[in-house]
């Protein structure tokens, strides 16, 4: 990818700074330079002289001091060296292909993270996607079965906006975490990136879906996908979820929080990723932030920079302008004193 920029710079800039002074000096010429010449005569009337036109040579002749000024103008402009530079950037990015594989079972409207759990893991992801500039991202959403929200894409808005989407009831209620990893490998299977990663949450133990989760961890390895894994809930017991009103309320009870830490952590050493238990909201932000810093993108620049000098039009003007002036001033102008 390249990054081409031109514009005009002045080598010696300070010859700039002069201008001003002889606009100023020449102005003051000018000022009192009529002041002195020009003579003064008391009548009694001008309306005689109301349509006299100042003759063309007059004119001219007035003109010839500001041909000057203008002709050392742009010899100092000259001076100032303008150049046109030409920064020429290649640009080499190594881009992320990253899969987001999110628990949306009923659990994950535990009462332990504020608001929820799956409210939690929702914000934190979307902080996490606005830094990923460079990398494409999907979105996969599993409870009892699986389902891809959004194919990987670098269009991080419409991930995003797929992202707070998500809700519980989507799919069959459970925790189908084979169902949520193959399907994520699935999404990266044809991927042409160097590095893929998934990132799977989920706050149970595998009790739904048709593919093992190890067995799903072998078809990560065989495509080359490092998995990252994040068990979410607290240590104990938490407010969740345990059946739901006719009315469509849901009722809420203290529950053991049970988590499958050993199988998430042997998906995440079997394939080159790593395991973290997130408690509360801070602790899912600072694993999101570990996670950011664990998988950079790479980026390599090489800057060239060429500097063309523009200063040869401009002393042509000049010499051109000083000609001019000297050929009204001695020929043309010549009679007028």
């Amino acid at each position: 990818m390249f990054s081409n920029l031109t514009h005009i710079v002045f080598a010696d800039q300070w010859v700039l700074w002069l201008i001003p002074g002889v606009i100023v000096l020449a102005g003051l010429w000018w000022y009192f330079l009529l002041k002195k010449n020009t003579p003064s005569l008391e009548l009694s009337s001008t309306n005689s002289f109301s349509n006299l036109k100042n003759p063309l040579k007059a004119v001219l002749k007035k003109m010839l001091p500001a041909l000057r000024v203008m002709t050392i103008i742009l010899l100092l402009v000259a001076m100032a060296r303008p150049q046109t530079s030409y920064d020429e950037s290649k640009v080499t990015t190594e881009g992320i292909d990253i899969v987001l594989a999110v628990d949306v079972s009923s659990s994950m409207l535990a009462k332990d993270f504020s608001p929820n759990r799956l409210e939690a893991a929702k914000k934190e992801a979307t902080n996490f996607i606005d830094g990923r500039q460079h990398d494409r991202i999907g979105l996969v959403v599993f409870s009892g079965e699986s389902f891809t929200q959004c194919p990987v894409t670098i269009d991080h808005a419409i991930v995003k906006n797929q992202l707070s989407q998500i809700k519980n009831g989507l799919l069959e209620d459970g925790t189908a975490i084979g169902m949520g990893l193959a399907t994520a490998v699935q999404r990266l299977k044809q991927s042409p990136a160097k590095s893929k990663v998934i990132i799977l949450m989920t706050d149970g133990v595998n009790n739904k879906g048709l593919i093992d989760p190890l067995t799903a961890c072998d078809i990560a390895m065989q495509y080359g996908a490092r998995v990252y894994t994040i068990g979410i809930g607290t240590n104990g017991k938490a407010m969740t979820p345990v059946a739901i009103t006719p009315g469509g309320e849901l009722i809420f009870d203290y529950q053991d929080v049970q988590i499958d830490e050993v199988l998430l952590k042997d998906i995440a050493k079997k394939t080159g990723g790593q395991y973290f238990r997130a408690t509360n909201n801070n602790k899912l932000k600072e694993i999101y932030s570990q996670i950011d810093r664990l998988e950079k993108t790479k980026i390599e620049m090489s800057a060239f920079e060429r500097k063309t000098e523009k200063f040869y039009a401009l002393v042509f003007a000049a010499a051109l302008l000083l000609l001019f002036e000297i050929l009204l001033r001695y020929s043309f102008l010549r009679s007028i004193p």
